[in-house]
């Protein structure tokens, strides 16, 4: 059983978190500072430091965190997944709103500072290697695929990148139209794969 101080901290924390990813939705990496982290989530600057003590901490901690956010929507939008040949399609539906969302425009942010930055790319390596093979077993999962057939656990992979791609495509405007037309012919491809 927690005691009060440990239910608090972990409170704290979880406003930090929750503070870092809505800021990073809003005001990007560069907007995005422990000062205005703390100020959103309503703690003390001294109780943030206490709890992650750089920003690259704090915002590691959140990936994490964003991360396990973003599966928690899939599964929880997956429990309304049809059986049968609509699956496909709705799988597919499913990752392309969680790609093209405010949670995946927040991790991009992230990556794209990693790419300049070495404390924050060492810390953020392990973690998306960590989050990739979670989203590709549980997209397998979702799918019902059985990666041991040919050309299966490809595909699955080939989903999750084409996913990544239409996301960053959606950033600087809405290419709603292509994408529809470019997943209607996945989702051919990809059904046609699982179920052979």
């Amino acid at each position: 059983m927690r005691t009060p101080q440990q239910e608090r901290s972990r409170v704290t924390q979880a406003r930090l978190l929750d503070a870092a990813v809505d800021s990073l939705v809003e005001l990007g990496w560069a907007g995005t500072t422990t000062t205005v982290i703390a100020e959103r989530a309503g703690v003390s600057r001294g109780a943030q430091l206490h709890h992650y003590p750089t920003k690259a901490a704090l915002v590691m901690a959140a990936v994490e965190h964003l991360a396990d956010r973003r599966a928690a929507e899939i599964r929880a939008e997956a429990a309304t997944l049809p059986a049968g040949a609509r699956r496909v399609d709705r799988v597919i539906d499913m990752l392309a709103a969680a790609f093209t969302g405010p949670l995946y425009a927040a991790a991009l942010e992230v990556w794209v500072a990693a790419r300049t930055d070495p404390e924050l790319r060492a810390a953020l390596v392990p973690v998306e290697a960590r989050v990739g093979r979670e989203l590709h077993h549980l997209t397998v999962e979702l799918l019902g695929a059985d990666e041991r057939r040919p050309g299966v656990r490809e595909s699955v992979q080939a989903t999750l990148d084409l996913m990544r791609g239409l996301g960053v495509a959606n950033l600087l405007s809405d290419d709603a139209a292509r994408r529809a037309t470019l997943l209607r012919e996945w989702k051919r491809h990809l059904a046609a794969v699982i179920r052979d």
